[in-house]
């Protein structure tokens, strides 16, 4: 893929066990994807990027690598993973592995034979003695170092205690991990996600945090950008157009363009959250508030432009399988359903950048919904769960906390078609339950609706590859203090994109320029004029010709 066309492409992301079942075991699985193959073809992606389906204990629903070589039998095979990619590239779509480099499972045989004291495997890990370890906190809740008493030493965790994190200044890990890329682009893989990848460079000291969880002093660590130009140049960068996204934890805007900067030979692009953290009162996750708009739009037009300076590329997105639905989670997916699943994604895919398609996201999958912890499958959130109930807070407000920003909210399986059991997902019984929305649709339902959300999807797809402003364009933000509008522009040659999005469930009034072409609405806007009144949730993209 020439580096002309390369932000014409989309990704779709897959997590596996929630994404279609061919054996009827309630668990998605390589073969559920491939069986879907035609329907991704349709929709008109470039890209699958899967969540891992290597060997894992699934504590981390396989975030927690036990084997970065072997196919998890709760998925398939090796000879699956090749057929795969073989079917994939048939229809023009390339697969991306997501790659989890800040740490293994604690089942790895690494940490295995470093817990049996072989001293060069501990040195592959964190190992620490009381006297060297910090009060970090992890982001699962509770300490980041275990102890482990007949080492007596503590290893270091920043996520579950079943995930050990890697030590990069050991040269026999940072070759490990080369092998371990060049091994899968062997098979015929086309690009890397990078798990959590800017948490990677550790202090050669660990400090205690008197002002917080000790998270300053590993986000974008000392030698993180070192790190990331190595793993480069001495992997996926010594083969062509292999494209590469880094997930930045809590990365700054001066180091997430350094990430992406074509000229620095880090990442292709990178995955921020900031925008994702609007509704996060106090900045804390487990505190809600409602979405602060401007906020939100500060955020983007942040970092939209300071990409744009530096020729460095961000993925754009809203939904992937750590963030709750953005129709639920921004709009009003029970009386807007089809404007609140469209009018996001519209300022998405008009954006600079690459975006990212997150499964189900393209029928307007909502949140789950439910309402029991017994529903809930994910850690973090049983583990949440248990911490502010520990805090004396109420059961009930507990619960609202976890309807509102659970990781389980993306995690509810595809509803395929409404006329077969469990909407022929799985003929078993599935690992988690569907969306309790009370107004779910399924994917024939929606594919034969007369506002079908996967329909409009294709027209997104399509308009980025067929007109080069979308892709290549300079953008320019427009009103950015307006109350409910989102509004910004794109430039091209001799061609303007007015890209107008209503955030809010209520009639604006707006003044445009009318003498533009109707690209796209989301509300069937045949005509437009001077004064408008955007609908409630409406998303209106006009084409002007200088």
């Amino acid at each position: 893929m020439t580096k002309y066309n390369k932000f014409q492409s989309v990704v779709y992301q897959i997590y596996p066990r929630s994404f279609n079942d061919s054996n009827g075991d309630g668990i998605g699985d390589i073969n559920g994807i491939i069986e879907k193959l035609d329907y991704l073809e349709k929709l008109g992606v470039d890209y699958i990027w899967s969540t891992p389906f290597f060997i894992s204990p699934q504590n981390d629903n396989g975030y927690d690598v036990a084997d970065y070589y072997s196919i998890d039998p709760l998925f398939g095979s090796m000879s699956d993973v090749e057929t795969l990619i073989k079917e994939a590239n048939k229809r023009n779509i390339k697969i991306m592995f997501d790659m989890v480099f800040n740490h293994t499972s604690t089942a790895h045989e690494w940490f295995l034979k470093a817990l049996a004291g072989d001293k060069e495997y501990q040195e592959y890990y964190f190992f620490k003695d009381k006297d060297e370890i910090a009060n970090w906190q992890s982001k699962f809740g509770g300490s980041a170092f275990e102890y482990v008493d007949h080492l007596d030493q503590y290893y270091l965790h920043l996520f579950d205690v079943t995930q050990a994190d890697l030590n990069w200044e050991n040269p026999a890990v940072f070759n490990e991990l080369t092998h371990i890329i060049e091994f899968w682009l062997d098979k015929g893989v086309h690009g890397f996600r990078f798990d959590v990848i800017n948490l990677v460079s550790k202090p050669d000291v660990f400090l205690d945090d008197d002002h917080g969880d000790g998270r300053r002093f590993y986000t974008d660590g000392p030698k993180i950008h070192e790190h990331l130009k190595r793993l480069n140049q001495q992997s996926f960068g010594k083969h062509e157009n292999i494209l590469t996204v880094g997930e930045m934890s809590s990365t700054s805007l001066e180091d997430g363009v350094l990430y992406a900067s074509e000229e620095r030979h880090e990442l292709s692009m990178i995955f921020n959250f900031h925008h994702l953290k609007v509704d996060y009162k106090d900045n804390q996750k487990w505190n809600v508030q409602a979405f602060d708009f401007q906020m939100l739009k500060d955020t983007w037009i942040d970092w939209q432009l300071a990409m744009q300076e530096h020729q460095a590329y961000s993925a754009v997105f809203y939904n992937n399988h750590d963030q709750p639905r953005v129709n639920s989670r921004f709009g009003d997916d029970i009386n807007y359903p089809f404007e609140s699943a469209t009018v996001f994604t519209t300022a998405i895919h008009m954006m600079r950048g690459m975006p990212y398609i997150y499964q189900g996201e393209e029928i307007g999958l909502p949140n789950a919904y439910f309402s029991s912890l017994e529903d809930y499958r994910d850690v973090e959130s049983i583990n949440m769960y248990h911490i502010l109930m520990k805090q004396h807070q109420d059961h009930n407000k507990v619960i609202n906390i976890l309807q509102a920003h659970s990781r389980d909210n993306a995690r509810t399986p595809i509803p395929w078609d409404n006329h077969q059991k469990n909407y022929g997902f799985t003929n078993g019984q599935p690992w988690i339950d569907f969306s309790k929305h009370p107004k779910l649709k399924s994917v024939q339902e929606d594919q034969n609706s007369k506002q079908s959300i996967f329909k409009y999807y294709q027209k997104l797809i399509a308009y980025r590859k067929s007109y080069p402003i979308i892709s290549e364009g300079h953008i320019n933000f427009i009103d950015i203090d307006h109350s409910e509008l989102f509004v910004f522009e794109r430039t091209y040659n001799n061609q303007t994109l007015l890209v107008i999005t209503n955030h809010y469930g209520k009639d604006v009034p707006y003044t445009i320029n009318p003498h533009g072409t109707i690209l796209l609405s989301n509300v069937n806007r045949t005509s437009i004029k001077k004064e408008l009144t955007l609908q409630p949730y409406e998303a209106l993209v006009l084409l002007y010709e200088d």
